[in-house]
């Protein structure tokens, strides 16, 4: 066990010459070994192997950037990372974990290259998720894998509201699979603003907010959708967009660190702080609004799933829930819920054993008070939750245009 104190690195010039070598050693130096990290890591606490902690990551990382020899067994352990950076909520040192990962993997991955079989599969999986035409088909073909069918009622609620002129606007991030998987999710949130008087405009599917590329390495394909994200995004607030609202917390956290992954691009840098500094979550913009209209579910009893790319990611703990019992509910307390469910993007396809053994330990945390609902914010969530459980799980927000 290594004494507490700075990390001492000893990164080749070359490399240090580089932003994703400065960035790194900046974060390795910040790491004082403590071990609070191992506590909230959801994948140490089901293997209990060092290297499948974010200490142990982190060293892994730290030896392959130093120039020693890698091998395909770092890339597991580092695959097996959710990215759910609960390790970052917990460190007293505030390391960015999360930042050195995505540099950690990209150089490991270039050293000691996947086999073949690996990066066909996981290049078939952007693409097909990354192209809206092909994806919406095939949810056509296969509407078991879909979470709900459009809800024609609230459908022709939204339609109706939007031909009404409104005061502002804001610009509604709708997702790559969102829309085919869970369309209610959009719908729901577009009638919440507009009975708040706020004008939507919905981005198209294929504006990817770029996670699916970044967290594959294919960090060059995703900055380039990034960059053609900011363009859309920064004319529309040249035309008055007041904010960029997010309901899938996923998306929110890629889109909240497009200034970090765009800070050394001197083209590109001021611009995606300005989206930044407009993008919100819609937790946090509809609690600057007046939610009177909704205060009429008395007690209703439900349990929030908060997903890591809200609580650790966003730095949003405890938001959602605030609003929901300020309307009326009753949200039960859920047991280690600063632990992930196990879905975190493509992870559920990728690690299928570690990420059910999570989501039924997060379902045995949430069903302890029978709730007759489970909510969370985040579409992966979601249908990862809903495969595991009869009881319905939706988006939080559609709960405010339900009925009474």
């Amino acid at each position: 066990m290594p004494l507490i104190g700075d990390m001492q690195t000893h990164i080749p010039v070359d490399l240090l010459n580089t932003p994703e070598g400065q960035t790194a050693d900046k974060i390795l130096r910040s790491c004082v070994h403590c071990g609070f990290c191992l506590s909230a890591c959801p994948t140490y606490g089901i293997l209990g192997d060092e290297l499948d902690s974010p200490r142990g990551r982190i060293y892994l990382i730290k030896n392959a950037l130093e120039g020693n020899e890698v091998s395909a067994n770092s890339l597991v352990h580092l695959d097996r990372c959710l990215t759910c950076r609960s390790c970052e909520t917990t460190c007293p040192s505030g390391v960015e974990y999360g930042h050195l990962l995505d540099i950690g993997r990209d150089f490991i991955e270039k050293k000691s290259p996947r086999p073949l079989a690996q990066r066909v599969l996981r290049w078939s999986l952007r693409k097909l998720m990354r192209n809206p035409g092909l994806f919406n088909f095939l949810t056509t073909l296969w509407p078991f894998a879909k979470h709900s069918a459009v809800n024609l009622k609230l459908k022709q609620l939204v339609d109706a509201a939007a031909k009404q002129s409104y005061p502002k606007q804001v610009l509604l991030v709708s997702g790559c699979v969102q829309p085919a998987l869970a369309p209610n999710i959009n719908l729901a949130t577009r009638l919440v603003l507009q009975k708040l008087n706020i004008g939507v405009i919905e981005t198209p599917q294929s504006q990817c907010c770029g996670a699916l590329e970044h967290h594959l390495s294919a960090s060059e394909e995703a900055l380039k959708q990034v960059r053609r994200n900011i363009d859309a995004w920064c004319s529309e607030l040249d035309h008055g967009v007041e904010a960029i609202i997010s309901n899938a917390s996923g998306c929110g956290v890629m889109i909240k660190d497009y200034a970090h992954l765009l800070k050394d691009d001197a083209a590109y840098a001021e611009k995606a702080q300005r989206v930044v500094a407009h993008t919100m979550d819609i937790s946090e913009y509809l609690l600057k609004q007046d939610l009177t209209p909704f205060k009429h579910h008395q007690n209703r009893k439900i349990v929030f799933q908060s997903p890591c790319t809200l609580q650790h990611g966003q730095k949003l703990p405890g938001q959602v829930e605030h609003v929901l019992m300020s309307l009326g509910y009753q949200v039960s307390p859920v047991k280690d819920a600063h632990l992930c469910c196990g879905s975190a993007g493509t992870y559920s396809i990728f690690q299928k054993a570690i990420s059910e053994q999570l989501r039924d330990n997060k379902l045995a945390n949430l069903l302890v008070s029978e709730p007759q609902v489970i909510v969370t914010a985040n579409i992966g969530c979601l249908m990862h939750l809903q495969k595991g459980t009869e009881t319905p799980v939706k988006h939080w927000v559609e709960l405010l245009v339900e009925q009474p």
